[in-house]
């Protein structure tokens, strides 16, 4: 393992600075990004870049592209690291109230808040016995989906800015927006970000962890019309397009093809949303598969549900759209050999043994690797994203900040 003594490591101080600003981003929303909240932080992030002298920019989006320049003769293809800024709206995300458990010895961690408990059984706390823990008051979620990311490539940017002997290529650096709601990739530029190959810092499956796939991701809009009628004379005439829509829902399985009974490499039909009136009810599910082949029998299966509704209240009326969301990026990965292959090296200079694990999920990654940049995920130190019991570990954000330097250092020697 590399020895860091003459360097102090400013990961966890950073993320406790960037979890204070609420950035969940709004998938009704119009606007780029979907949420003003995140170009507050994007402007305090330039502002470190600027204070650290590393040559910045940001575009009318949000996103901003940054790019320490190389510092040896060697030809080094360029290395570009990526986090977003946006948080996910699946739980509270204002007034975020981190707390540090130091020194954490095992067992149940209870939140003050709302009595919310993260089992130390059932969740990665067991491998973190003498770590310190941050996580929230119970009422919000944390952010560490991808404020860990974040503030992990800040802190490896920082190390190289302070450490000039250490030779590297140009390293490129992205903070993106509205990742959480699959819209923020659409309005990046692989240009302005220079990259040859990328990682997104994003990943939630534990230390020393990895991924060179990505679900494929579709997401389908099933619209059910029935007939409104004044309630009061609604007698043989109304068809309230509600009840269809619930009847619908409930053909779905609940113990196979469904987030909650699935697991690994099974694909699911998740049903994400419902609204609806009397006249219209919307139904917004989400499909997602490693083998994008398969979306054609979810596309059937959901098909044939709706059908089987309209024709048991003739007078009802459905429509389906669809739209592509994202694809497996392992094709594209999988031609570039050496970006997993330097990753497992870096890993290992860590003194973690690297396992490869498939996201069951999207990154940024996923598009922007068929844009012509390679861009497998590497672990971030998440933990139960998404959600209040959110937590992260101190010395896993060292080691994540670790992963980047080394990587970077890989390359540089494999050049």
């Amino acid at each position: 393992m590399n020895d860091y003594k003459d360097y102090i490591f400013t990961a966890a101080q950073r993320f406790l600075k960037y979890v204070k600003y609420d950035t969940q981003s709004d998938d009704k929303s119009e606007t780029i990004p979907s949420t003003a909240n995140q170009k507050v932080l994007l402007e305090e992030l330039m502002k470190e870049l600027k204070d650290m002298g590393i040559e910045s920019q940001m575009d009318e989006s949000g996103h901003i592209y940054a790019m320490i320049k190389s510092n040896t003769p060697k030809k080094i293809p360029t290395i570009g690291f990526l986090a977003h800024v946006d948080t996910s709206n699946a739980a509270p995300g204002a007034n975020i109230n981190p707390i540090i458990h130091k020194n954490y010895q095992g067992g149940n961690i209870v939140l003050p808040k709302d009595n919310v408990i993260i089992p130390f059984k059932d969740t990665r706390l067991k491998d973190m016995i003498g770590h310190d823990i941050i996580t929230t008051d119970g009422s919000t979620l944390l952010g560490a989906d991808d404020k860990a990311g974040i503030a992990a490539i800040m802190d490896a940017a920082n190390y190289f800015k302070k450490n000039p002997q250490v030779k590297h290529g140009n390293i490129a650096i992205a903070f993106t927006i509205d990742e959480e709601i699959g819209k923020g990739i659409d309005s990046f530029d692989p240009k302005k970000f220079g990259a040859d190959y990328a990682y997104t810092i994003d990943g939630d499956d534990g230390r020393g962890t990895l991924s060179d796939e990505t679900f494929s991701a579709d997401f389908i809009t099933v619209k059910i019309y029935g007939i409104a009628t004044h309630p009061g004379d609604a007698y043989k005439k109304m068809i309230n397009s509600i009840r269809l829509g619930a009847e619908f829902m409930e053909k779905f399985p609940k113990d196979k093809l469904c987030p909650e009974a699935t697991k690994d490499r099974e694909g699911f039909i998740h049903l994400s949303s419902i609204k609806g009136t009397e006249e219209c009810t919307e139904i917004e599910i989400l499909l997602r598969d490693f083998d994008e082949s398969k979306f054609k029998q979810y596309e059937s299966i959901i098909k044939s549900y709706v059908e089987e509704i309209v024709q048991k209240y003739p007078g009802s009326e459905y429509k389906i759209e669809s739209q592509q969301q994202y694809r497996n990026m392992k094709k594209v990965v999988d031609k570039n050999p050496q970006v997993m292959e330097y990753a497992f090296e870096a890993i290992k200079r860590t003194g973690l043994e690297p396992k490869v694990i498939p996201c069951r999920g999207g990154t940024d990654g996923s598009n922007l690797s068929f844009r012509g940049i390679p861009t497998p995920n590497i672990y971030a130190a998440e933990n139960s994203i998404h959600s209040r019991k959110e937590f992260l570990s101190v010395q896993e954000l060292e080691t994540t900040t670790k992963t980047i330097i080394e990587l970077v250092k890989v390359w540089e020697e494999k050049s």
